[in-house]
Parts: structure tokens; C-alpha cells; sequence
């Protein structure tokens, strides 16, 4: 599993011309399932996630947690993190795993997430989506389960 965090100011996704979710202050996440992930993986994510510390405290210094500034959480599903351009100019996408494994780990880790304390706004899963964000700083960190995937 994969899980790319950006810190934000604000964001929002939109899907056929409607805002489906939004927030300020907090993470986007986009989340990426592989095709043997399992709710350990789920676990894991919702774990580093939670304990992540890249807001800065009064030093300037990334010490503050999302529980700390009171942020919130836009989850988007984003099944191209798996994609494999190692041969070729056209992804391959078979470490994603299909959309009927997929979306259950997807649903399991935001309820983790709203289990921890957050608020939680998702896109639709498996639709074209636009997201839009400021990400602030810009700080972006990518979290993996499992180093070899």
C-alpha cells in the first residue's frame, strides 16, 4: 500500500462539475492498494498517518501532528501509484489490485482514520475525479507498507 501525504492549506475534489469533498488545513492523501495488501497494510498506513509530524511548532521545526493543528483528511483513491513504466512509455498497472479488492481496503483505511479521531472527506471511488490543492510548503511525503512494492 501507498499512501502519498501532502500537507495543504486547502483542497477539494470534484466529480461531474460538483464539489464532492473539501477541507483546510490538513492532509490529501492519495491512496494506492496492491494487489496482495491486506488489512495489515491498512493498519500500518492508518498508523504512520496518524502519527505523522509535518506541521512546524513554534521552532519552525515539522514536530506537530494532524491531531495537533486540528487538521482534516481529503482521502482520494489513486490506483496509478502502481503504475510500472519500467518497460515502455505506457504504464502497466498490474500490481493495482482490482477495483473489488481495492475498494474495501480503501473504505477499511478511511474508518481507520475516522476511528482515530479525524475528519475524513473522500472522493467516489473508480470515477474521474479533479483535485485540487495548495499544498503547503510544499511538503509532500510518500508512507509504503511493504518496501518491495
Amino acid at each position: 500500500m501507498k499512501v502519498v501525504v501532502q500537507r495543504v492549506s486547502k483542497a477539494s475534489v470534484t466529480v461531474n462539475d460538483q464539489i464532492v469533498g473539501s477541507i483546510t488545513n490538513g492532509y490529501v492523501l492519495l491512496v494506492g492498494i496492491c494487489n496482495d495488501d491486506t488489512l495489515d497494510d491498512v493498519a500500518y498506513c492508518v498508523h504512520k498517518v496518524s502519527g505523522l509530524r509535518i506541521f512546524e511548532d513554534e521552532n519552525e521545526k515539522m514536530n506537530r501532528s494532524l491531531k495537533d493543528v486540528g487538521g482534516s483528511i481529503l482521502s482520494i483513491s489513486q490506483f496509478t501509484l502502481y503504475g510500472d513504466t519500467h518497460k515502455g512509455n505506457r504504464p502497466s498497472f498490474t500490481q493495482a489490485a482490482r477495483p473489488q479488492v481495492a475498494q474495501p481496503l480503501y473504505e477499511s483505511f478511511n474508518q481507520g482514520l475516522k476511528d482515530a479521531g479525524f475528519h475524513v472527506e473522500t472522493g467516489i471511488f473508480q470515477t474521474h475525479m479533479q483535485v485540487s490543492l495548495v499544498n503547503d510548503g510544499p511538503v509532500t511525503i510518500i508512507i509504503e507498507s511493504r518496501k518491495d512494492n
